[in-house]
């Protein structure tokens, strides 16, 4: 089992915000994306973030977005269409949506509407 399934969301989600703010983006557009990916909305966020919720825990009470697997491209050097574990899978798909953020793609683009 990878470390990162028993890390607690809450000390990887400030990680998220801070790459996003450096590239102009807000606080704002990485939860739009995390309830994009997840259905969780502000307040459940809050919630799991005070809870200090495991990824794995966080992933096992998200509603996945039926679009997730239009998630493709790189990420850490692994392409996250490839790989094999679905926890780790959607954990690499949070991660490649806030890396477009962070790039300065549209957010329509991102949530893939």
């Amino acid at each position: 089992m990878s470390r990162i399934f028993t890390t607690s969301f809450a000390s990887v989600y400030p990680l998220y915000v801070t790459k996003a703010e450096k590239k102009g983006r807000t606080k704002a557009e990485v939860d739009q994306v995390i309830e994009w990916l997840t259905g969780f909305d502000e307040a459940a966020l809050g919630e799991h973030l005070a809870a200090g919720t495991t990824f794995e825990d966080f992933f096992a009470q998200a509603h996945l977005n039926p679009h997730a697997s239009a998630i493709t491209g790189v990420v850490c050097g692994i392409r996250v269409e490839d790989v094999e574990d679905p926890l780790m899978q959607q954990i690499r798909y949070l991660d490649k949506l806030v890396d477009e953020l962070a790039k300065g793609r549209s957010m329509e683009k991102i949530l893939r509407a």
